[in-house]
């Protein structure tokens, strides 16, 4: 008997058709749900986000979904193509800035201690240099308030087949941000098992995803404490 064509095979692996892609956006979606309830953020209208890397604006669209302003969102994009992007789908009152995180506009734009969130998803994890990883979590941190936090989302282990990124274990991010309380959710199976089990069928997303050690990403809140003391930095 000849064996069923996979529907997905002309899709890209990243397309957000892909079974174990939209898979792990929504079980993302459903933890991030989850802790701004706990941190009791019941109405996000009013609270003021930024998002460094924000690539086509993917995530800028989620917050916008969940009860974000688009006057109180921001987006930090050094791409110019993905920038272009997230210019044409995103609502004109969102401001996007186009350039590095460390450059000058950026750090015209935003004020230290503007932010109730700032969001950094899988960037961390592109940034080789110690002393480069140091200045942009301090930038991230000088710009949340107390009380807001810096919501990450990264993979935690060195992809062997790509040397142009690096996991950041959980310890790293206690370095990055030594004041800050942190809450930490291990998340999303690991991409090569995802596509592997999803290929064979979607339902196994969730079976392989129940057993921790096959979680590659962290979802964390780096809480900014409402009394926070001096800054003390740690070695980088």
């Amino acid at each position: 008997m000849a064996s069923r064509p996979n529907p997905y095979a002309a899709l890209a692996r990243h397309a957000w058709l892909q079974p174990d892609v939209w898979q792990s956006l929504q079980e993302r979606q459903r933890v991030l749900a989850r802790l701004f309830v706990e941190l009791g953020w019941l109405d996000l209208s009013h609270r003021r986000a930024l998002e460094v890397g924000c690539g086509a604006g993917g995530n800028l669209l989620e917050l916008l979904r969940m009860g974000f302003m688009p006057l109180h969102l921001k987006g930090i994009e050094i791409d110019d193509d993905r920038h272009a992007h997230a210019c044409e789908v995103l609502p004109s009152s969102l401001r996007l800035i186009q350039g590095d995180a460390l450059g000058d506009e950026a750090q015209r734009v935003i004020g230290p201690l503007s932010q109730d969130l700032v969001l950094q998803a899988t960037v961390f994890s592109s940034i080789l240099d110690d002393a480069t990883q140091v200045q942009l979590a301090d930038a991230m941190w000088r710009w949340v308030r107390p009380g807001g936090g810096v919501l990450w989302y990264d993979f935690t282990v060195d992809n062997p087949h790509n040397p142009k990124v690096r996991g950041v274990p959980v310890d790293r991010v206690r370095q990055l941000f030594p004041q800050a309380r942190l809450l930490v959710r291990p998340i999303t199976l690991a991409p090569p098992v995802a596509r592997w089990a999803c290929r064979r069928n979607p339902a196994l997303y969730h079976l392989f995803n129940a057993l921790p050690w096959l979680r590659t990403h962290v979802l964390i809140w780096a809480g900014k404490p409402l009394d926070e003391p001096a800054p003390t930095r740690l070695a980088a």
